[in-house]
């Protein structure tokens, strides 16, 4: 059975469980990093030298980076659907993941950390203000390229909608006022009513 190291709370592992229930694959989670520990091991660290959240075991097979992973289940178990067999297609998907790892995270980490992991009389507002701002431009650049698309990459749900949808959720969710943007909300109501987004990502943030 596959093996999932990592806590549920975190946006990574989220990721992979999400490609999990949506795929429809048996796994094993063990809890990991946060205060569960466990990742500055010598076990662990032999797993994932970074020691760090997720890492798989698939039958003697080690990976670690969550978008790696979702690459890999995708394609391993649904190639053509969520891991799309046009290039183009495939490529637009893996794009978006990198963007959500390499923009839309870096915007949002200081503000969701600051409100939900922070205490209020340690929190710096100015800090999270220019959070809020930064993710508001990168949520404007989805709601712009979603103006003629029901997802990512056109009209079919890919795992490019997973990884990204996991961090939107997160600005959804905290409590600030958010610019309107239709189309990310209309994009993101299509996601939350997907059993697997409820079960593994719509949970209160901690």
């Amino acid at each position: 059975m596959l093996k999932i190291w990592g806590r549920k709370n975190s946006v990574n592992v989220q990721k992979v469980l999400w490609c999990c229930e949506e795929i429809g694959v048996e796994y094993q989670r063990i809890d990991a990093g946060g205060t569960f520990g466990i990742v500055q091991t010598p076990e662990y660290r032999r797993l994932n030298p970074n020691a760090l959240v997720p890492t798989i075991e698939d039958k003697g097979f080690v990976l670690w980076e969550s978008n790696a992973i979702v690459r890999y289940l995708a394609a391993k178990h649904t190639a053509g659907t969520l891991w799309p067999d046009d290039l183009r297609t495939r490529a637009e998907a893996d794009q978006w993941m990198d963007w959500s790892s390499s923009t839309f995270w870096p915007a949002i980490r200081p503000l969701f950390l600051g409100l939900i992991r922070t205490p209020e009389r340690e929190r710096d507002p100015r800090a999270l203000d220019e959070s809020r701002r930064q993710t508001a431009e990168a949520v404007a650049v989805v709601d712009t390229h979603l103006e003629s698309r029901a997802f990512l990459t056109g009209e079919h749900f890919t795992a490019g909608d997973i990884v990204l949808g996991c961090g939107v959720w997160r600005w959804m969710a905290l409590p600030i006022e958010r610019p309107p943007s239709p189309n990310v909300q209309r994009w993101f109501d299509a996601l939350a009513q997907r059993p697997a987004c409820q079960e593994v990502v719509m949970l209160p943030l901690t």
